[in-house]
Parts: C-alpha cells; sequence; structure tokens
C-alpha cells in the first residue's frame, strides 16, 4: 500500500471526492424516488390507496372466513377449559401466518364453574313428584358445558315456587299488587328480562332463596355470568389478575358486592313448565301465559302447593387465561394506538357469539398482512386483541387495559369492538358520538351483503326508518373497559338485532351455515368496515373526529333529561356547557381543514397537526371523574357509564340518572342535593372537553346556578 505522502498517491481533494462521490448519487438516487412517488406515500409506502388495496383482497374472502370459523367451533371451548387452548392456538398460528408480530399476555383471575346441581318437585307432604332435568334439550349428548350460572354462589332450598314473568321490576309489582310475596320462595323466571344478574339480585332483594331462569321452547337454554357491579376479575377490582398481583378477601366489601347472595341455575323450558304448571295461588295473568306456552293452561302463579328442591354447588378456581396479540407498527406516530378487538371463548361452540367475529378479525389480519408485504405501512400502529375470558365478564379485556392504563389513556385513538359479527339480517351499530360521520361514511364503501346493487349505507339508512347508531353505555362487551373506565373512544358492530340460541347449544357452524350468514357476505361486509375504519384511524393525517356530532347528541341528552325530570330550569345549565364545547368543535375543523392543505413533509405542519391530533384523542378522556360513580368507582365515564339501575331506559348521564332513582330513605333535600352534585359533575366534565380540544386553560368565569326542583 502506497505511503499517503508518495508520488502515487491521488491529491487529498481527489480521494476526498472519490469518497463523496457514492454517497452524492445515493442522495441523488433518493431524491428521484421520492420525486417519482404519488404525493403523499412514503419510504416503504406503495402508492395504492389503502382503502382500495384492502378491498381488493375480498374476493374470496368469504370462502376464508367460513373455513376458519369451522375451525373455532369444531368443539366447544370456555375460558379456562381443555378446549380454550386449541382455538387459542389457531388465531396465534393465523396471526403468524399473516406475517404479524404476535404477543402473549397471561392472567389469573377467579373463574366460576358448575360442580353439581339437582331439581326435585315435591309435593306439600314432601314426597317426590318427579326430578327435573338440568339439562339442555338441545345438547343430549352433554358435548358443550352442563347449564349454569357464573358466579351464582352454592346453596340449596326447598321452598314453594312463584312464577315471576319475565323477573323484571314491573313483573315484581304485579305480584304485590296480587299479594303473592317471594320471601322464602324461589322464583321462576323466563329469559327475557335484561340482564340475568339483575334479575337475581331483584328477586333476592324481595326475599326469594333462588332463581331459576327458563330458557327458550327450541330446546336451548342459556348460560351466562350473573356477576354484579362491572367487568373483570372480582378480587383484583382496578388492577390486572397478574400471577403476583394483590388479590381482595371474598369478606372484602368491595368482593362481596360482586356476587350474587343466592343461587340461581337456566333451565330448559321444559323443566319451568312443569313447574309452573303444578302451581296454584292467584290466576296466571294471560299475558305471562305466552312466555312458556301456556296458553291453554289455567292454573297460578304461585306459591304453592307444590316445593322444589334446589340444590347447586359452584366450583371457584382461580384459572390461567391468555390474551393474544398482532402488533403492526406505525411508521410516522408507532406511540398511537388503532386497536381492534374481539372476544375467542364462547360458552358453546360460539358460532355467532363469539367466533363470527374471530373468523373477521382473522381475514382483516391476513389483507393487512398482505398489504404489508406489498410495502404499505400505517402511520399510526394497529393493535389486533384476541380477548379470553369475556363470558365470565369482560375478564380478558379488562385486565389488560387495568394493566396498560397509563399507556392506553395517553395514546390509544381508538377501540373497534367486534363480538357476535353475525347473528341475522341488517347493520347494526354503536359508537361515541365523534366516530359517527366516519362510521357512517366507511358504510358507503362496502356492498350490502343482502341488497344486490346496494351499498351498506343505503340498506342501513332504510332500515327502521334511518341510521340508528347506540351509545355504548352497556356492559356486554370488550369495549365496556376501554370506554367507561379508560376513556378510549369505541365503536361495536355487528349484524343482525338477536340471536335466539345466545349461549346455548345451538349456537353452532351448522346454524349459521343453514341460517345465520350461507354465504358468509355479511362476515365480509363487517369484516370490511371494520378494517376500513381501522385503516382511515390509522392512516389520515388529521383524526377524523366530529365533536360537532358528540356536542350536538350531548343536547339531545340533555332535553330528553329535562322531559324526564319535569323541570327543564333545573338542566338548562348545561345547555351552555354544551354551546361551549360546539364552539370549539367548530374552531378544531377550521384548523383541520387549513392543516390538510400543507405539505404532508412540511416541519412545522408536522408539529401542529400532531398537536392537533393530540387533542383530539384527549378529548373523551376528559369525560371521565377520577373518583368514579357514587358506589361503583370503577365506572369512570360520565356521559357512557350503564346506569346502576339495570332496568333504566337511559343511556347517558349516569351519575345523574343514578341520583335520581336512588330514593331509598334520602329527603326531598338531599336528593336535590345529590342531582345537583351530579348535573355539576357533568358540566365540569364538558367544559374540560371544549378546553382540551381548543388546547388551552379553563377560562369560564361565569356564574354558574345548580338549583335543582325535582318533581316527587
Amino acid at each position: 500500500m502506497p505511503h499517503p505522502s508518495s508520488p502515487t498517491s491521488p491529491p487529498r481533494p481527489l480521494r476526498l471526492a472519490r469518497l463523496l462521490l457514492p454517497f452524492g448519487l445515493l442522495l441523488l438516487v433518493s431524491l428521484l424516488v421520492l420525486h417519482g412517488r404519488p404525493p403523499g406515500t412514503r419510504p416503504g409506502q406503495s402508492g395504492t390507496d389503502p382503502a382500495k388495496l384492502f378491498l381488493s383482497l375480498s374476493p374470496g374472502a368469504n370462502a376464508s372466513i367460513a373455513a376458519d370459523l369451522r375451525a373455532l367451533t369444531s368443539g366447544p371451548h370456555l375460558a379456562g377449559t381443555a378446549g380454550a387452548a386449541g382455538v387459542s392456538a389457531h388465531v396465534l398460528s393465523r396471526f403468524r401466518a399473516a406475517g404479524l408480530r404476535t404477543l402473549t399476555r397471561e392472567y389469573a383471575p377467579l373463574l366460576s364453574y358448575r360442580a353439581h346441581a339437582s331439581l326435585a318437585l315435591l309435593a306439600a307432604d314432601w314426597s317426590l313428584l318427579a326430578h327435573l332435568s338440568t339439562d339442555e334439550p338441545a345438547d343430549p349428548g352433554r358435548r358443550v358445558v352442563r347449564p349454569y350460572h357464573a358466579y351464582a354462589p352454592s346453596g340449596a332450598a326447598v321452598a314453594e315456587a312463584v312464577f315471576v314473568n319475565l323477573g323484571r321490576e314491573e313483573d315484581l309489582v304485579a305480584l304485590d299488587r296480587l299479594g303473592v310475596s317471594l320471601r322464602g320462595r324461589v322464583a321462576v323466571a323466563v329469559r327475557g328480562g335484561g340482564y340475568r344478574g339483575g334479575v337475581v339480585a331483584r328477586a333476592a332483594g324481595r326475599g326469594a332463596v333462588a332463581v331459576l331462569i327458563a330458557g327458550r321452547a327450541d330446546g336451548g337454554v342459556e348460560r351466562g355470568t350473573a356477576l354484579l357491579g362491572g367487568p373483570g376479575d372480582p378480587l383484583t377490582p382496578g388492577w390486572a389478575a397478574t400471577d403476583g398481583a394483590e388479590r381482595l378477601g371474598f369478606d372484602h366489601e368491595a368482593v362481596r358486592r360482586r356476587f350474587p347472595t343466592i343461587p340461581s341455575m337456566p333451565v330448559s323450558a321444559d323443566t319451568a313448565s312443569v313447574i309452573v304448571r303444578s302451581l296454584g295461588g292467584p290466576a296466571l295473568p294471560p299475558e305471562w301465559r305466552a312466555e312458556l306456552g301456556l296458553e291453554g293452561h289455567a292454573g297460578g302463579i304461585g306459591p304453592g302447593p307444590t316445593l322444589v328442591n334446589f340444590t347447586y354447588q359452584e366450583d371457584r378456581k382461580m384459572a390461567t387465561i391468555k390474551d393474544i396479540f398482532a402488533v403492526i407498527k406505525g411508521r410516522e406516530e408507532p406511540d398511537r394506538y388503532v386497536i381492534l378487538g374481539n372476544h375467542r371463548d364462547a360458552w358453546t361452540y360460539g358460532a355467532v357469539d363469539p367466533n363470527s367475529g374471530t373468523a373477521a378479525l382473522l381475514n382483516v389480519a391476513r389483507r393487512l398482512g398482505i398489504m404489508l408485504q406489498s410495502g404499505w405501512t400505517p402511520r399510526r400502529t394497529i393493535i389486533l386483541c384476541s380477548w379470553d375470558a369475556e363470558e365470565f365478564g369482560m375478564i380478558g379485556s379488562t385486565e389488560w387495559v387495568e394493566e396498560n392504563l397509563g399507556d392506553l389513556q395517553s395514546k390509544a385513538v381508538a377501540y373497534l369492538n367486534v363480538d357476535c359479527a353475525v347473528q341475522g339480517m341488517g347493520l347494526f351499530a354503536g359508537s361515541t358520538p365523534q366516530l359517527d360521520k366516519l362510521l357512517i361514511d366507511v358504510t358507503r364503501q362496502v356492498k350490502d351483503p343482502d341488497v344486490e346493487g346496494k351499498t351498506v349505507h343505503d340498506t342501513w339508512s332504510t332500515m327502521n326508518g334511518g341510521i340508528n347508531i347506540e351509545r355504548l353505555a352497556r356492559t356486554d362487551s370488550d369495549f365496556a373497559p376501554f370506554l367507561h373506565h379508560a376513556g378510549i373512544p369505541c365503536v361495536d358492530l355487528y349484524y343482525g338485532k338477536e340471536f335466539p340460541g345466545y349461549h346455548t347449544a345451538l349456537d353452532s357452524y351448522i346454524w349459521m351455515e343453514n341460517h345465520g350468514d350461507p354465504l358468509f357476505l355479511r362476515h365480509l361486509a363487517i369484516t370490511e368496515i371494520w378494517g376500513l375504519l381501522a385503516l382511515r384511524l390509522a392512516n389520515d393525517l388529521v383524526l377524523p373526529f366530529d365533536y360537532h356530532t358528540y356536542a350536538s347528541q350531548l343536547q339531545e341528552h340533555t332535553n330528553v333529561l329535562a322531559d324526564r325530570m319535569n323541570n327543564s330550569q333545573s338542566v338548562s345549565v348545561i345547555h351552555g356547557f354544551i354551546n361551549d364545547l360546539s364552539s370549539a368543535a367548530t374552531e378544531v375543523q377550521k384548523e383541520a381543514k387549513e392543516l390538510k392543505l400543507l405539505d404532508i413533509h412540511d416541519g412545522h405542519g408536522l408539529i401542529r397537526r400532531r398537536l392537533l391530533n393530540d387533542r383530539l384523542l384527549l378529548a373523551e378522556r376528559s369525560f371521565l371523574h377520577a373518583e368514579g360513580l357514587q358506589g361503583r368507582t370503577w365506572y369512570k365515564h360520565l356521559m357512557y357509564s350503564p346506569p346502576e339501575d339495570y332496568e333504566s331506559e337511559l343511556e347517558f348521564f349516569p351519575g345523574i340518572v343514578d341520583a335520581i332513582s336512588r330514593r331509598g330513605n334520602q329527603s326531598t333535600r338531599q336528593r336535590q342535593a345529590a342531582v345537583r352534585q351530579e348535573l355539576w359533575r357533568v358540566a365540569m366534565a364538558i367544559q374540560r372537553a371544549a378546553n382540551v380540544l381548543r388546547g388551552e386553560f379553563g377560562a369560564h368565569n361565569k356564574p354558574i346556578n345548580f338549583s335543582v326542583s325535582m318533581a316527587p
């Protein structure tokens, strides 16, 4: 090698030029490539519109979805049982086959199973009249878990029975008018009275010693949880049920109020009919007879003269459950999460609940994997979630949210839930209001699965008199912890209003193939809506949130509340704060339009968009109250959490609704004070949201009058 100072060594400037030439050429090529890209594309991203690319993968997808559903429903797979492992392995393998990065997280919650149950009908002298079946006629081979209510306590009773129709408050009031008491008796109800845990709690409040809830005449018997007070592991309220976590004792007040106080069990319509036909007492109301096919029966509602001998033994155990995730890391904003979720555990085979949604999730994963291989990457991170133990009370999702609460509250854009993807005809959807417009827009891009030449939007807008988007105040699927506890915008999607085989052995692939969706085109439609929502939220430069819609919805809620209270003056103060939220939404819309016109590579514009998106993302969190609802502190959302009364018709302002409905021993003055406090909480939350949207400190100096006068 020549010495640097030797005559054969090139001059220093020439050597420097040779060194820099390759870098210059590389820079030139990079600039040419960037210049040649369609506007808005980035390195590692194809120029194809993501929505078009996603929809281009639809041919044949219905067959793929059907194949996944057949595999997922080949056997029962209740959480914590041996059958759950196969479904878990299938989901994990399909995520990996799509080329996605996968993660798993295990928790150890308290689950509840049936150990033993017996039921018999006795004469008044305690002689045996008949042994009654506790099995499901639709499952003669006992392939699936035998009917029971999770978390129903062990117990035994020999007592007279009383038929309570659906077990609603109005049914119990009707019994009061007839002079029939439930105290010391077994209540026999028919499914359809709302949440089964509420039916049991109402009967227990009237002194019943046990509850039997009858299934349908088709032979199905509805299993389900009877847990009270919200979702999640009952021993770790507010924190995750990890292996080393603190667990409260069963005697702790926060735990005791989660469990029913009397045993209960679902039974077949035939078993319930035998009991009811043996009853005397006041005549059975004509409108109650049809529920059990008793149109020609002229008997009574009880009590007695026969006795019911009921024994139930619960098996509570700490079980291991597993959540499964597939993660697609965002390129520009990897710390912003668009989350899609579905649970995979089922009471029986789960063709509708939940694996119609699982099959759709796997197809979303497959399409996103193909898009990644084509060079596309999302702007923000997309997380696909497969939850476990939802049927015991949204446990898998709740424990994950509780474990990652801080991260989710600062980074989650939205949670998109699909549980029972297909259970019949027609799209049904729920969302937080700022996502309404996005949801409607997306349905314009998806072919209707039932009407040729129409879009989902076309048929949705004509169904039931127009588009109706539900507000997510119920606690029956995995959006609950995201919205009610963490304040994350949510969407819930499904086809078909209800499914008669819910939580029964009839929820099988055979039913889906023959009745629910023979061509699996409804599954395809849900998959497309779900995927397109995710792509918009993950790729739009400015998050597609519309807080005008939110303000308008809150205004409607306030008008309904004022009408219910027979005193519009008491809630009129909220209107001013809603108007301020609407003004803030207008300012945000104007700012968003300006930012969309800027060069996407402009550094200042990037920062401004990021700041605006953060405000849009965090505004929903403003509706949370740190202390939670009174007596139900896990629920934080003041606009959309479930009310305390399971039968309440109001699906908004739960704190106000609770304060109005809690009569008890309170004086009128005490009730007014409670309502006034809840009105103040709601008003302040709305003001916080307006301030967050503007990105400024609160500056509301207007005096506030929260005087309340209530009609008795």
